[in-house]
């Protein structure tokens, strides 16, 4: 998966290669999805939800430019395996799940796999951040939102990172937002897929 599909995709943060050399996919998705673990593509979940691709993991986990002292959050749980990469390449993890079912399957798997000292797992409204352990160095949104929260750049450090995908519930730009000056600079990744980021600054359920 790693040689394959993201080093020779461009991925080039050895960090980042690392992490996910050993966080083991196949733990993160149902027991029927085994066989196609690796493979470079989104899986389903459960509750219309999915495990994004390795790739797209990859590309926005380097995009938040993390050096091992970071404070970040993570918007969209699903089943814990952006997190568990994450939280090797972090000093600390706030993920923020919705969906009381995958909140708890997500628990108990980042538990059983022993990650939560470095992971602090929430449920609620995601698209309102999370107030109460902000600032964060970085915030990455595991889900598409019609326009970019306010919260998210207030609850980020000056010269902080966002990455987010923006548009349509159909498709959407992954962009990269940094914080300059209580501003925020944007850039376009590249195009990609999400599912929707419901709340009160989301998409409606």
């Amino acid at each position: 998966m790693v040689a394959e599909q993201l080093r020779r995709r461009g991925i080039r943060d050895e960090r980042v290669l690392g992490a996910m050399s050993v966080v083991p996919r196949h733990e993160y998705i149902p027991s029927e999805h085994w066989e196609e673990a690796y493979e470079d593509h989104a899986i389903p979940i459960g509750q219309g939800q999915t495990i994004s691709q390795p790739y797209m993991v990859a590309a926005m986990t380097e995009a938040l430019e993390l050096k091992g002292t970071e404070r970040v959050l993570e918007v969209g749980s699903g089943s814990g395996y952006q997190a568990a990469v994450l939280a090797l390449l972090a000093a600390h993890v706030y993920t923020i799940e919705s969906d009381p079912e995958l909140f708890r399957l997500a628990q108990e798997r980042l538990t059983r796999l022993g990650l939560v000292s470095s992971i602090t797992l929430l449920l609620g409204d995601g698209s309102l951040g999370y107030p109460p352990a902000a600032p964060y160095d970085a915030i990455l949104v595991a889900a598409a939102a019609p326009q970019v929260p306010h919260c998210y750049l207030e609850q980020l450090l000056e010269g902080g990172r966002l990455v987010i995908p923006v548009g349509s519930r159909e498709t959407q730009e992954l962009r990269k937002i940094r914080k300059c000056e209580g501003k925020a600079v944007s850039q376009v990744l590249g195009h990609c897929r999400f599912v929707p980021l419901t709340g009160s600054q989301g998409w409606k359920s």
